[in-house]
């Protein structure tokens, strides 16, 4: 039953973000330094969406590992 629940939240995820996707088709540019991107809005979107999930989860990782290091003070 639990699979089968994992498997439904996934799907409609999968339809949700397709749909997002579909619905912003525009165009936008993205700059930084000399660097000139032009991708779709959704796809921007999802993109940043995937790069603050990694960079939170290196960071979150090296301030526990940082926590783990810490001696109490006697």
């Amino acid at each position: 039953m639990k699979r089968y629940l994992s498997i439904a939240l996934i799907a409609l995820f999968t339809i949700l973000v397709l749909m997002f996707m579909g619905q912003n088709l525009e165009l936008v540019t993205v700059s930084f330094l000399s660097i000139h991107l032009t991708l779709r809005l959704g796809l921007l979107v999802i993109l940043v969406y995937i790069v603050g999930m990694l960079t939170g989860s290196v960071l979150w990782s090296l301030l526990l590992n940082a926590a783990q290091h810490v001696k109490p003070k006697t």
